[in-house]
């Protein structure tokens, strides 16, 4: 995220809470698509990580961004640690560890998210030359150690970073070694969020596995097809993972405040400074229980955006829905992740497809789906067939829906095209991980320093 909200409409009710989740709800033809994806940063020449400050650095790699976009600089104190679009669309900005990242503004179509994505990789790379500068696109860092690993001068990241080894042993890992690619998806009314989050819940897992793509960490195998996938099994387990209440029929948005007002904080902004509250509740700070310790302690709308964009459970409810499963990748699975997702949720058919295949997934079920697919990705065994039987269901599902869309390019094509990376995934029977162990294991001779070469934008 680039930039915490400040907005100081005071906040009086839980009715307010919910009501400003629900005021997310807009109409069919004003549905887009939000692209967000990570990549990680590295010397071309020695491989080592790239640090914040200095002349190729990740600050200057946003300087010369902003000298080229014209986009306005996100501060921290005197450090710039984004850029944001002067209208608002899109945004550029850093993660823990430096992984730099591009959250997209809403567009129409895939066509237009791959045509932003193009743009903003050519852009960079020109930047990024001179200094000696690459980027790789996989779901784990495979090479260095955390301690390697730079830290950035983001406050509410170093508020996170004392907080995370508290509530699980894998935080810091989550935060400085993992990369993602990640879609926003609107939706029309309650029950359209209702039924958008319930399938998109249940079918998170198998996002992980198609798009599996970090077997390898601090130079060697992990014995994984998704070390991210691993790593939110236990990194804060009170805002993360599935939410059961999402499986009921009459889940809404008052369940997922009820849900959010019980978990602890990490800060609120006064003043352009971060006050850390990791040891209360939302629910607490409504009630009163930052008096005497910040001088304006009372609620705001902006407390609580913020507040929602620190909870991270598999599919993320703001004022739209965020699908949170999948590792980063090259390219084209830029492209791929939206056009899954987009083909699921966006055309009503394939929405009622996908939720008559989902129907009767159990919590337990889909739990033990969530907890398996990190190790044995589409090779993991749900209800006596392997995940790629069920991946193959839903793929058709998704291309149904995208073809009933009719986005077409210039040359008339829809967007069915961006499923192509997984469609060869289920071809080969053999993830995005599966092909870089077999280079590792051959051709690569152990040495995990080709996969920079090989597999950068």
């Amino acid at each position: 995220m680039a930039r915490d909200t400040v907005d100081q409409r005071p906040l009086t009710s839980v009715q307010q809470l919910t009501d400003y989740l629900a005021g997310g709800c807009k109409p069919e033809e004003e549905f887009r698509i939000g692209t967000e994806h990570e990549k990680f940063v590295f010397f071309r020449q020695g491989l080592a990580p790239v640090p914040y400050a200095g002349d190729a650095s990740i600050s200057a790699l946003l300087k010369g961004m902003q000298a080229a976009s014209g986009w306005e600089p996100i501060m921290d104190g005197e450090n710039i640690i984004g850029l944001g679009e002067p209208s608002g669309m899109g945004a550029i900005s850093i993660e823990p560890g430096g992984q730099f990242e591009l959250s997209g503004a809403p567009l129409r179509s895939i066509h237009e998210t791959c045509k932003e994505s193009n743009r903003h990789l050519e852009v960079l790379r020109t930047i990024a030359e001179p200094m000696g500068i690459g980027f790789l696109g996989i779901g784990g860092s495979p090479k260095w150690t955390l301690d390697e690993t730079p830290r950035m001068p983001k406050s509410r990241y170093a508020i996170m970073t004392d907080y995370m080894p508290k509530v699980g042993s894998q935080g810091l890992d989550m935060m400085y070694r993992t990369c993602t690619i990640q879609v926003n998806l609107d939706f029309s009314s309650e029950e359209d969020m209702r039924r958008k989050m319930r399938v998109s819940m249940k079918l998170q897992s198998l996002a992980t596995a198609l798009f599996a793509s970090s077997p390898f960490t601090e130079g060697k195998t992990n014995g994984l097809q998704s070390w991210r996938g691993d790593i939110w099994r236990d990194t804060d387990n009170q805002r993360s993972g599935l939410l059961e209440f999402t499986f009921n029929d009459d889940f809404g948005f008052e369940n997922y405040v009820e849900w959010a007002l019980d978990v602890p904080m990490y800060f609120i902004v006064r003043e352009g400074r971060y006050h850390p509250c990791t040891h209360i509740t939302f629910r607490q700070f409504m009630a009163g229980a930052l008096k005497g310790e910040v001088a304006d302690y009372e609620p705001t709308i902006g407390d609580w955006t913020n507040h929602l964009s620190t909870l991270f459970p598999d599919v993320r409810l703001k004022r739209f829905l965020e699908m949170r499963g999948a590792d980063g990748g090259p390219w084209r699975r830029i492209c791929a992740l939206p056009a899954l997702w987009v083909g699921l949720l966006y055309d009503d058919a394939a929405l009622g497809a996908a939720d008559a295949l989902t129907k009767d997934w159990t919590f337990d079920e889909v739990q033990a789906l969530r907890d398996a697919v990190p190790a044995s990705g589409l090779k993991t065994s749900f209800r006596n067939q392997d995940l790629s039987e069920i991946a193959r269901e839903v793929l058709a599902i998704s291309r149904s829906g995208l073809k009933s869309r009719q986005q077409l390019n210039g040359e008339g094509q829809d967007e069915t095209i961006f499923l192509s990376p997984l469609e060869e995934v289920l071809a080969k029977k053999a993830t995005l991980s599966d092909d870089l162990l077999a280079l590792y294991n051959d051709r690569w001779a152990q040495s995990i320093d080709p996969l920079f070469a090989e597999y950068q934008y």
